[in-house]
């Protein structure tokens, strides 16, 4: 990794003062000016609890190797090392990771901007139909690598964009500090992460369940093996997975690409 930089000052002293409830995770923080992929960075460090935080990404990368937009001093883009695999139950914990996040992200924007969001299955959260943030989950040897983007301030979208994604400051109607946004959703994320190392998954799945309105009577089509299909979304099984009520019954979607009406 190159081009690493000093912390921020005021990164830096907010990261300090909840080191009581980090708890070992931003440890090593590292922040980087611009970078192609934060996710490509905390994978080469391999540490559970570092965190990288970048100022902009040049390939930051969303679900199905979708472009991030991310623009200098527009959004907080940050990765996190955790290791999924020492929990009681490992593979519940790393199938249920991203669904844990996007509580915590929820958790976290409550926390520092006030914002009340709705979560979509897998890995979005929105506010007021418009998409705030985004989460992606990339495994790599014993560890997983946990990206999020969040939009912080009113930025020129591309065209294609413009119409479907909002930030903070559009939403509060205020420029929001960086900083509280970062450690309230890195708190929240160490309090998640701790449930599912400790196998309360239930509690995870409540919380996503109430934040998540369009898990259930949401239209949705996709196309797998047999062909193009839809359905009415029925919630989420203890796994994770989407269920949708078809004419032929409830189908379980795991992943794959879903056009939500």
């Amino acid at each position: 990794m190159t081009d690493i930089d000093v912390v921020p000052a005021d990164i830096a002293a907010a990261i300090d003062a909840a080191s009581s409830r980090l708890r070992g995770l931003a440890a090593p923080l590292v922040y980087v000016p611009t970078i192609g992929s934060t996710n490509d960075a905390a994978a080469s460090l391999a540490t559970e609890g570092a965190v990288v935080v970048a100022g902009s990404q040049t390939a930051g990368r969303g679900r199905r190797g979708r472009e991030w937009f991310s623009p200098p001093s527009s959004g907080l883009y940050v990765s996190v090392v955790l290791a999924p695999a020492r929990a009681s139950d490992p593979m519940r914990a790393t199938t249920l990771l991203t669904l844990a996040a996007g509580v915590a992200i929820a958790d976290g924007l409550a926390a520092s901007a006030g914002l009340a969001v709705d979560l979509k299955w897998p890995n979005d959260v929105y506010v007021s139909g418009r998409k705030l943030a985004g989460i992606l989950a990339e495994a790599s040897r014993d560890i997983v690598v946990l990206g999020y983007g969040i939009n912080l301030r009113l930025m020129a979208y591309p065209p294609e964009l413009r119409d479907r994604v909002t930030s903070i400051e559009v939403e509060c109607g205020s420029p929001v500090d960086r900083a509280p946004v970062l450690v309230e959703t890195l708190a929240a994320l160490h309090y998640r992460y701790n449930e599912l190392l400790e196998g309360r998954f239930d509690a995870i799945l409540d919380a996503w369940r109430r934040r998540a309105p369009s898990a259930v009577g949401a239209r949705v089509s996709w196309t797998d093996a047999s062909g193009p299909r839809s359905g009415l979304t029925a919630g989420i099984d203890d796994r994770g997975a989407l269920l949708v009520a078809t004419d032929g019954g409830v189908a379980r979607i795991v992943g794959g690409e879903l056009d939500w009406s």
